[in-house]
């Protein structure tokens, strides 16, 4: 992972300390809260894609790409932080502002809300799917009910609980939930293991799922980025900490990533060793509907999509407050707007249920951005090491495959779209399971005996 010389640490240090007391008093996050609030941004609903992107660029090449993914990730969050230190900014908007005027301003404007807001939608989208399915499991429940529907349970999930939550000013008091996000992100971790140790041996075999590399892997990286993406909120976070350094946050960078790699790299692995050819993009969707474990997963993924959902919001209200507000919202600018932003999103999300498509969009038009070209150009436009410095050639190689990723990524998402599988049984599931269908699709296509 990233790391600092000795002599421009303590420089850095001084410097990010001197800028925060400045600029952000008021942060109160000890390094615990904040090491949930990233893991938390960071295992999002992006996380059941990753079968999926093991599956579209061939599993070896999938595994070394979410590798060197998430070292990029690393690598630059912290390269984010050390271009505040060197612009004596606070904020990614005030960075990309200081370092290519008013046009980058609003270009990172543009994509550090539409990535949180996005997000946001295939929140709801996952809550709405899953959630349906628990209920539809419950013993006695009529699977007509009209309260188990997908509109209904996302409207109550945003009333009663996300709305709430992202009522909150100060990003610290999330602390707490963001640990609960992480204890259900294990649980989840946990069901998929045993489901691949005992379920993968009654799927029929698909061909050459071993293979090296496919020509979707453009595409991979895309969902790979979606999935690892917590730039937008890097230096919310950052500055919500007390007395922050660079120090002390690059060790909750790379505490951060690593967990973020050793689940998403179980979790991958085992949804495409259980379904390979078969994994979609939404990997519960490849689950039976009377798998009662698969069942208790959807639950908790459910469950932490609708804890991470506030952080998304924190952001996009953030954006807009930066651009429309001057950075300040009082108490009734600020509660409206945040019901503005999550009516819109939740509207959205109930006329749109195909998430597959959300993702790999949101992954290569807006994370690959976020992730791999704005904070390499910034650094590189800030710096003055010379152009032969470690840095300064990695930021350049970073920005490279970034600009790559985003072209050829959008025209193949483009091109060759996912296909929705939203609401459909799988083959190798029982033909009874098709007498279940999901309320959430708007035909039911029966599955046959394999």
């Amino acid at each position: 992972m990233a790391e600092l010389r000795p002599g421009r640490q303590e420089e850095a240090d001084e410097r990010t300390s001197l800028v925060c007391k400045l600029k952000n008093k008021q942060g109160t996050c000890n390094l615990l809260s904040a090491t949930f609030n990233v893991i938390n941004s960071i295992i999002g609903s992006g996380m059941i894609g990753l079968p999926y992107s093991l599956k579209q660029a061939g599993f070896p090449l999938g595994i070394l790409l979410l590798l060197g993914v998430a070292y990029i990730t690393d690598y630059s969050t912290i390269l984010l932080i050390k271009g505040g230190n060197l612009s004596g900014t606070s904020s990614y908007q005030a960075l990309v502002n200081k370092a290519y005027g008013f046009m980058g301003h609003l270009i990172l404007s543009v994509l550090q809300f539409l990535y949180p807001f996005i997000a946001m939608i295939s929140y709801n989208i996952i809550a709405g799917d899953t959630l349906t399915k628990v209920f539809q499991r419950i013993p006695g429940v009529d699977q007509e009910n009209f309260l188990i529907r997908r509109h209904v349970i996302i409207l109550c999930v945003t009333v009663i609980f996300t709305l709430p939550l992202s009522l909150y000013r100060n990003i610290s008091k999330l602390g707490k939930v963001s640990f609960i996000s992480l204890i259900l992100t294990i649980v989840i971790l946990i069901v998929g293991i045993i489901r691949a140790i005992t379920f993968s041996a009654q799927i029929s075999q698909t061909e050459n799922p071993w293979v090296f590399a496919k020509p979707n892997a453009i595409q991979a990286i895309g969902v790979m980025s979606f999935a690892f993406i917590c730039h937008h909120n890097s230096f919310l976070i950052y500055g919500s900490l007390k007395e922050p350094t660079l120090s002390k946050w690059a060790h909750i960078t790379h505490v951060s990533v690593s967990f973020a790699v050793f689940v998403s790299l179980v979790f991958a692995t085992c949804g495409y060793l259980t379904f390979k050819n078969y994994t979609e993009g939404d990997i519960f969707e490849n689950y039976c509907r009377d798998d009662d474990l698969a069942t208790f997963g959807r639950f908790c993924y459910g469950i932490t999509v609708i804890l991470t959902f506030p952080i998304e919001c924190f952001v996009t209200r953030e954006v807009i407050a930066s651009v429309l507000f001057s950075g300040n919202l009082t108490t009734v600018c600020h509660v409206a707007v945040t019901v503005v932003v999550i009516a819109v999103a939740t509207s959205i999300s109930l006329i749109y249920d195909c998430l597959g498509i959300v993702l790999e969009l949101n992954g290569v038009l807006s994370a690959t951005p976020l992730v791999f070209i704005l904070p390499a150009a910034c650094y590189l436009k800030l710096s003055e090491e010379r152009w032969t410095h470690s840095d300064n050639l990695l930021s350049g190689l970073i920005l490279a495959v970034g600009v790559l990723v985003m072209i050829v990524g959008f025209v193949m998402t483009v091109l060759h779209p996912q296909e929705c599988s939203h609401g459909k049984e799988m083959p190798y599931c029982s033909f009874g399971n098709a007498s279940l269908y999901n309320n959430t699709a708007p035909f039911v296509q029966q599955a046959q005996p394999p």
